[in-house]
Formats: structure tokens, C-alpha cells, sequence
């Protein structure tokens, strides 16, 4: 367990709070990838709640536990070992610090390029430990998350009926596809559990910008959405499965069709929390737009077309919970 000292947490100050939300939320969908339905059970979760649980997914437990284990072998390394990672640029070890513009959390992490052929400076240090064995757990599971974030964005395809099935995982699957990979570790902090008796934001809400997110995380709750009527509720954790996000260029791509998920994470007073997201974002030159078979006739495009890179320059010069897609509705 990681014990925070006095100072440390005067060193937190600007960190934010909320207040504690209700039990945990039972109504996530949940979306077996081998029940022949799965597809209309995904549209209609991405309609619903923009998030659902996906079983029977296919990626190997050992992936999951093995990765899970060199993250935390990474973050209990000594504060100077793993600055040696940093400042993320954006690739690298980040803490505190989420984005540019002033947000902060109680959270460190990792984040890396999925695409093989650019390596980061910054990754040469956080694998220098264990390289063969860091690295392979990386691979092995991101490639297996991948090829599951592939399968689902083709069953959305079918469910809402576009005849070119591959029409959105092909923009994931292309060798320019600008997706990442983060791994978030959310220290456990009893000191300021007692100092305000409220939840400690780990990280504050926000939306994904890209297409899909693919997250899983250790049997540490934490994660709390936003409801289409205001509410926060809390999702039962699950190291077992893996939870999908709409994410703002999916919200585009169906004209509103499916909603991006205001999310965010409350760190837990006693018990770390590690969650391992892959971000599945298009190429950078790619023109996002509602795609033209989900417009129906005499309705209106409700977004200006726009790059992905247009849209991920502005999302990151935006603070956290910003209407990052405002900017962009016509």
C-alpha cells in the first residue's frame, strides 16, 4: 500500500473532490460477443448509455494478469526512476499532471504509441527494466484488445445496418490509425478520505475523443459515468471484462445517433486502482463526418466535417470537462 505523508498532500491542494455518489449502478449493459444478437445489444447500449461490459471477449486472462503485474511492478519503482520516463510528450510517464491546461488528479501513468513502427525516447526507459517481458505484455495484449475492438465496431456496423461493415474498422485497423494505449495508476489515499469525508477525483469527467475505448482495470471500483439525466452513478467493478466507451468521433460518425460517456474516476481511500485503456482513434488526415447511410433523408448533418487531427488539437487544448464537440456542431 502506498501511505501519502502530510506534505505530499499539501502538494495536492488543487486536487478536487465530489460528493459520494449512490451504490453501485446494476443497469449496465452487458453484451456477450458470442450471442448472435450482440450486435443489435450493442447498438442498442450505445444508444441507451453510450457504455456497455463486453464478456466473452476472447483476450486471454494471462494477458490481462500479466501486463496487470509489470504496470504495478513499473509504478512502485522509486518517484526518480520512473521521472526518467517523463514528462510525457505526449508518449511517456505522466503524474499528477492530465493535459496542458491545468487539470490535475490523483493519478500517474504510461502512455504509449500502439503502432509498432514509432518508438518513443520515453519507452526506452519505461522497459529498460524487463525489456523482453514489459514490452511482449504489451504487445500480446494490445493486440489481442485490438482485434476485439475490431469485432465490435463491425457488429455496431451490422446492427445499424450499413451494408460496408468494415467501414469504421477499417479507419482502426489502418497502418496510420492514430490510436494509444494508457495505463492509469491511482494511488490509494486515506489521509484525504478523512480530510474532507468527500471522493477524491482521480480523474475528472471528461469524454474520449476517439472512436472507441476499451478499458479494464484490476477489482478496484472507481469508475463512475454520467447518466443521460444528470445522474453519477458507480460501475461495479470487474478485472474480468472489459468496458466500451463511445467516444466524441463515433458521436459524429452517427450524427448523434450514439452518444459519447462523460466518465470519470474517484480514487479509492485504501486500495490502488490500475486500469489499461486502449484509445482506438482513426488516422490523423481522416475526415470525420456523419457517415452518409446514417443520415436519413430530409434530415440535417448536426456536425461540420473535420479532421481528426483538427479535432484532437482542440480537444486537447480544451480542459477536461469542456463540450469539446461544441466547437463543432453546426
Amino acid at each position: 500500500m502506498v501511505v501519502v505523508s502530510q506534505p505530499a498532500l499539501d502538494h495536492f491542494s488543487p486536487i478536487k473532490t465530489c460528493k459520494p455518489t449512490a451504490s453501485y449502478f446494476s443497469g449496465i449493459p452487458v453484451v456477450d460477443l458470442s450471442n448472435p444478437d450482440a450486435s443489435s445489444l450493442i447498438v442498442k447500449a450505445c444508444e441507451e448509455f453510450g457504455f456497455f461490459k463486453v464478456v466473452n471477449h476472447g483476450v486471454p486472462m494471462e494477458f490481462m494478469t500479466s501486463l496487470e503485474s509489470q504496470a504495478i511492478n513499473f509504478f512502485n519503482l522509486p518517484q526518480s526512476e520512473k521521472d526518467r520516463a517523463g514528462p510525457p510528450d505526449p508518449f511517456g510517464y505522466g503524474s499528477k499532471r492530465i493535459g496542458p491546461n491545468g487539470d490535475v488528479g490523483w493519478i500517474e501513468y504510461l502512455l504509449l504509441n500502439t503502432n509498432p513502427d514509432v518508438v518513443s525516447e520515453k519507452s526506452l526507459f519505461i522497459f529498460r527494466e524487463n525489456p523482453q517481458i514489459f514490452r511482449s505484455a504489451v504487445e500480446n495484449y494490445v493486440s489481442a484488445v485490438k482485434k476485439m475492438a475490431f469485432e465490435i465496431v463491425e457488429l455496431m456496423a451490422d446492427g445499424l445496418g450499413i451494408e460496408e461493415r468494415n467501414v469504421m474498422s477499417k479507419l482502426l485497423r489502418d497502418e496510420k490509425s492514430d490510436s494509444c494505449f494508457r495505463m492509469n495508476h491511482y494511488p490509494p489515499c486515506p489521509e484525504l478520505q478523512a480530510l474532507s469525508g468527500r471522493n477524491l477525483i482521480g480523474f475528472g469527467e471528461h469524454t474520449d475523443p476517439q472512436i472507441i475505448s476499451v478499458l479494464r482495470s484490476n477489482n478496484t471500483s472507481g469508475l463512475q459515468i454520467c447518466l443521460r439525466d444528470g445522474a453519477w452513478v458507480s460501475v461495479p467493478s470487474d478485472h474480468t471484462s472489459f468496458f466500451i466507451n463511445v467516444g466524441d468521433s463515433l458521436q459524429v460518425m452517427t450524427n448523434g445517433r450514439f452518444r459519447s460517456l462523460k466518465h470519470r474516476v474517484v480514487a479509492d481511500p485504501m486500495k490502488s486502482r490500475v486500469s489499461m485503456i486502449f484509445f482506438g482513434g482513426p488516422p490523423l488526415s481522416e475526415k470525420i463526418a456523419p457517415l452518409p447511410c446514417l443520415v436519413v433523408e430530409g434530415e440535417e448533418s448536426l456536425y461540420k466535417e473535420f479532421t481528426w487531427w483538427e479535432y484532437k488539437k482542440s480537444a486537447y487544448q480544451s480542459r477536461l470537462a469542456d463540450n469539446r464537440l461544441g466547437l463543432f456542431e453546426k
